[in-house]
């Protein structure tokens, strides 16, 4: 890596990107935060950043060789401000990017998995991160974590459905080495733990951890819509209670040794993930 480029981590203040951030600051590297408010990170130069404001990119861009990329949060239509923003890093010597997506979403597929199928048309280094559902989604302000705490209940319309959840601890590492590596993967990388896990097994492992009963309540697929759409707008409801039926329906059940082949360490369990975050 060029000692006089940076690397830019966008979403340097979210779940990945903050991890990000902070393991490339302790292996040395020059890192640029970027985030819509530019909060201070600490060994980082925080820049503001935002998709839907091509004023703020040419700043964020200056003396960077190298990005994470996450998405427009809740935008069904990414790529429409992600490519001009990507070929304009590439104009200005971006040479490698690491896209954050999703198991559930393939190259061509809707949202980000447009972007994922332009990105090695546009830089000849490239990775495209594909983690499961993230265990972070049992913690902080999350829906889940908000149902486990008020009605030590998780609801879903997953069925017996499994789930390879993932620490996002071990994606922020791969996305280190995608990084940083001489070479870079050239591929997308299908993230999971090292189990893939049911609802009803989710629930129990947190019971366990916490001395606390939580029950996994099966909710149809149209309870689920109708209980999010009291919330989000339909469209986005019926999105969400499809991904748990596509659960149910099995696409989410494997595990891969992604994590252990790029980090040398095998990724860390449901069960641990509880103990260190959960109280």
């Amino acid at each position: 890596m060029n000692a006089h480029h940076a690397t830019l981590v966008i979403g340097a203040t979210g779940t990945t990107g903050r991890r990000i951030t902070a393991r490339l600051v302790a292996q040395g590297h020059r890192v640029k935060a970027a985030g819509r408010t530019a909060a201070p990170v600490e060994g980082a130069q925080a820049v503001r950043f935002d998709w839907n404001e091509p004023p703020t990119w040419d700043e964020t861009l200056d003396g960077v060789d190298r990005a994470y990329l996450v998405p427009p949060i809740g935008s069904s239509d990414p790529a429409a401000v992600m490519l001009p923003f990507l070929r304009k890093a590439r104009a200005a010597g971006m040479r490698r990017t690491v896209l954050l997506s999703s198991s559930a979403i393939a190259a061509g597929g809707p949202a980000v998995g447009q972007v994922h199928e332009a990105l090695p048309g546009l830089f000849e280094e490239w990775a495209v991160l594909r983690p499961s559902w993230f265990m972070q989604n049992f913690t902080g302000h999350t829906p889940h974590a908000r149902s486990i705490r008020e009605d030590g209940a998780i609801l879903t319309a997953t069925g017996k459905g499994r789930v390879g959840f993932v620490d996002a601890e071990d994606i922020a590492a791969v996305a280190v080495r995608a990084l940083t590596d001489e070479q870079a993967p050239d591929t997308d990388l299908i993230l999971t733990g090292p189990q893939a896990l049911s609802y009803d097994e989710v629930a129990a492992i947190i019971t366990e951890v916490t001395g606390r009963p939580v029950a996994h309540r099966h909710l149809t697929f149209e309870q689920l819509r109708d209980r999010w759409a009291a919330e989000i707008p339909l469209e986005f409801a019926t999105m969400l209670a499809g991904m748990d039926h596509a659960i149910a329906d099995g696409t989410e059940d494997r595990t891969t040794d992604t994590v252990q082949r790029l980090t040398g360490r095998a990724p860390g369990t449901l069960h641990a993930f509880a103990e260190r975050e959960i109280r």
